[in-house]
């Protein structure tokens, strides 16, 4: 196994879904290597990306993948990449030990779709589902109901990309 240090960032991508009244697609994550903390167990939809991906493309197939959802529009994206790392007691367990943490790119997006579409019990293509519930959330609540060590991730999402809760 490569040392900690020397292990590249995952990348990823993450997606702020937002509802025609500027709230967040948030969904509970329920076990996995990365999430340790019960209590900080949700989350917004993202995912990996696969070799040779646009962001973009990887950000609607996975968000689709783990809810079900293609009714969206794109707002915007933040300006970089945003990293994260895991403990190394962690990241020894999460992707296989290939990883420190996660390199992302966010995106904005208007979901213009209705909530029944939303499905993560049995999401498209027949994937393991990724979460255990799903609400709509005010975007300045995310900070509290995330793990701690992805918190910094959110509030530059948020800063970057909270203009489009109020449109």
């Amino acid at each position: 196994m490569i040392p900690y240090e020397q292990r590249p960032h995952r990348p990823c991508v993450g997606q702020m879904v937002l509802n025609r009244d500027g709230l967040v697609f948030i969904g509970r994550r329920e076990g996995g290597p990365e999430h340790v903390d019960r209590d900080h167990a949700w989350q917004m939809p993202q995912g990996g990306i696969d070799e040779g991906e646009d962001p973009f493309e990887a950000a609607l197939r996975e968000l689709h993948e783990e809810t079900n959802i293609r009714s969206v529009e794109r707002l915007g994206e933040t300006r970089d990449w945003l990293a994260y790392d895991l403990s190394p007691e962690v990241a020894d367990e999460a992707w296989g030990g290939r990883y420190r943490g996660q390199r992302q790119k966010w995106f904005a997006l208007r979901f213009t779709g209705h909530d029944d579409e939303i499905d993560i019990v049995s999401p498209a293509g027949g994937h393991k589902p990724e979460f255990t519930a799903w609400r709509w959330e005010r975007l300045e609540r995310l900070p509290a109901l995330v793990i701690p060590f992805k918190r910094p991730v959110y509030l530059r999402v948020i800063e970057e990309l909270g203009r489009y809760a109020a449109t």
